[in-house]
């Protein structure tokens, strides 16, 4: 049996994964920014050195573009540092800012698996579609937004656990 300071065995191990894939996302978004000022700086390079312009860069980097916005997106979700407004919930007392927090977070979770459901019907229709000069499937540019959606859907759900837990420890949500 836990006390009641220390978290339970579920949320610990909720924690652990969610922690885990947001992790995984901010290493895949800092490899893609990486590999994409490399691309740019070599496309620089082609151009007024070599005066062969590589015209692969500008695909791949909006393949790369759309991983690092997208899953850039869904760990500030997780670490709740995504863009807010909280002027609302701040000027509230702390039982309507939990309503607002229980709200938001409902939101979220809406969108996120909109995201998903949409992000993943629109990889399937464009998957056969192959991008031009890369030759890699036009799916592929569709696929950080249905991974995202899925990722929003689940710290938001995440969310309102610890919520409904009395262990929300989002600072603009607790007095």
């Amino acid at each position: 049996m836990s006390t009641s300071s220390e978290a339970p065995t579920f949320l610990k191990g909720m924690d652990r994964l969610f922690d885990l894939l947001a992790r995984i996302c901010q290493i895949l978004a800092g490899v893609a920014l990486v590999a994409m000022t490399v691309m740019f700086a070599w496309l620089v390079f082609g151009r007024y050195v070599l005066n062969d312009t590589p015209t692969w860069v500008e695909q791949v980097s909006h393949l790369l573009l759309m991983v690092i916005g997208f899953l850039g997106a869904a760990v500030g979700v997780r670490q709740d540092s995504h863009l807010a407004v909280v002027l609302f919930r701040t000027a509230v007392p702390s039982y309507i800012r939990t309503l607002f927090v229980i709200v938001t977070d409902l939101m979220m979770a809406a969108f996120g698996g909109l995201m998903f459901w949409y992000g993943l019907e629109l990889t399937k229709f464009k998957w056969k579609t192959l991008v031009p000069l890369i030759q890699v499937p036009e799916g592929l540019r569709s696929l950080p937004l249905t991974i995202c959606g899925a990722l929003v859907f689940l710290f938001s759900i995440g969310h309102l656990i610890r919520v409904f837990m009395g262990r929300d420890e989002r600072l603009d949500s607790i007095e």
